[in-house]
């Protein structure tokens, strides 16, 4: 049993720990402290996820390759940022409890096994317990009507996701005699051997995936858990959860399921496309930034979905660059609306970004590097991501998939240019508190990545090429 191969992950559960009890036995405020010692933590888990030695562990029920390191690193970096920017959020929210960051530090433990796991029970695992975190994270305003309801609608909801996946994983099982991802493989070697049983539980094991990435037409929680939890909870559920979930399923696809791509490509391509869709149309119509950032977040994970339809090592790689530039253009865009506060109140209006750029000029430029990222537009980030993605379905013949999911980016770069016209060229709104620090950082560090990805991509294109290998060697 290599047991060295699962250390950061163990390393970080202990942090947790130690953060937990030192908040409980010091009676003054540690929330800044506690959300200090959980960064350093995560940073101390991404540099032993780097040296972490190569190879299984735990008889087979863990993995570490080139995917999940990429991945790891991913869910890191987001969880990170998410601590960040809850730092000035939760001290005006009345949320200063240690709890918080310990809550996220968890939830990313709970990520980490799930990119990780080859076997069904500790991808089970991993995901209940990334799952539990961040249902209590969205209730954490308690005394707010809007947040205990996003935390019951995501927990009924997530229970029910949960339910579809484990009857999947019960029929997986009981089709083909094991839960470990290299036997199942064995075992559906032969498509012909593969029993409709097989298939069905299939079918509800990527139903309860698609309820934790929240495509179509599993997405119904996504705009009001969005709108109702403390923005910081958002940003992360929005961002470092979708990278761990995504990771799951491209290596369930593509590792004991790869040989049965005939009979879950079409599925993964209906998903793909009334996400894009709804993403696309249902965002037109909102006023409320955080509730467009949700069906914005649907539509993201339906180009997404295209890499992984064309059941590539290329469709892989697309899948895992695009999710690079989607969490700092994601979490960089939170940021923003975490800044947009007057007199201590927040506020969530797209109309309330009215005249920004002469208000606040650094910030209005930001936000509009991560909405033409986004839409797709090139130089930034997000054009890469989707030219990468349309690539691989193209090579796979699949050019009905790649005209929809380009003339749905085109739908969808409608309202976000309108965000940009609204803080260029409307009349100026009253001006927004003063940005602290640890909003500045955040937004800068996101827009720096996405505006110059394009001048060195080499380092994330290779990165993501090995992951993507270690899936179809």
């Amino acid at each position: 049993m290599n047991w060295t191969t699962a250390l950061p992950e163990l390393v970080l559960a202990l942090s947790g720990m130690g953060i937990l009890v030192f908040g409980v036995l010091n009676k003054r405020d540690t929330f800044q402290l506690c959300s200090m010692l959980t960064v350093g933590a995560l940073l101390l888990a991404g540099v032993l996820v780097i040296a972490a030695p190569v190879g299984a562990g735990f008889n087979g029920l863990f993995t570490n390759d080139a995917f999940s390191l990429f991945t790891k690193l991913l869910v890191l970096t987001a969880a990170a940022l998410g601590v960040v920017v809850s730092l000035d959020y939760n001290e005006h929210a009345n949320l200063r409890r240690f709890e918080f960051p310990v809550l996220m530090l968890y939830a990313s433990v709970g990520m980490m096994l799930m990119v990780s796991a080859t076997n069904l029970m500790t991808m089970y695992v991993g995901i209940e317990l990334m799952s539990l975190s961040i249902y209590v994270l969205a209730a954490f305003a308690r005394d707010e009507l809007r947040s205990s309801e996003a935390g019951l609608k995501y927990f009924v909801l997530g229970a029910l996701a949960s339910g579809l996946l484990l009857y999947g994983v019960s029929l997986v099982y009981g089709f083909s005699g094991s839960m470990d991802f290299v036997k199942i493989a064995g075992a559906l070697a032969d498509p012909a051997k593969s029993s409709t049983g097989l298939v069905v539980g299939l079918v509800f094991m990527v139903a309860g995936l698609a309820f934790k990435i929240s495509a179509v037409p599993f997405h119904m929680w996504t705009p009001d858990v969005y709108e109702g939890a403390p923005t910081p909870v958002t940003a992360f559920m929005a961002t470092a959860p979708k990278v761990a979930a995504m990771a799951v399923l491209l290596r369930l696809m593509a590792s004991p399921f790869g040989h049965l791509l005939a009979q879950w490509q079409q599925l993964i391509v209906l998903v793909a496309v009334v996400s894009m869709l709804l993403g696309a149309f249902a965002a037109i119509a909102q006023s409320n930034i955080k509730r467009l950032m949700a069906y914005s977040s649907i539509g993201n994970i339906g180009y997404a979905l295209i890499g992984l339809a064309a059941g590539t090592a290329n469709g892989v790689r697309g899948v895992l660059f695009y999710l690079v530039t989607y969490v700092f253009m994601t979490i960089g865009t939170f940021a923003c609306i975490i800044a947009m506060r007057r007199k201590g109140r927040s506020v969530e209006g797209i109309a309330d970004l009215a005249g920004l750029s002469r208000t606040d000029p650094v910030m209005a430029v930001w936000l509009a590097v991560f909405m033409f990222s986004m839409a797709g537009i090139p130089p930034f980030g997000g054009f890469f991501g989707k030219f990468f993605i349309f690539t691989a379905a193209v090579e796979q013949g699949m050019w009905i998939l790649a005209v929809i999911g380009v003339l749905t980016s085109v739908v969808g770069a409608f309202y976000y240019i309108r965000i940009i016209k609204v803080m260029f060229f409307d009349a100026p709104a009253e001006a927004f508190d003063a940005r602290p620090g640890s909003i500045s950082f955040v937004v800068a560090a996101s827009g720096l990545f996405t505006t110059l990805f394009f001048f060195y991509p080499a380092p994330v294109v290779a990165a993501a090429e090995a992951a993507a290998k270690v899936l179809f060697h």
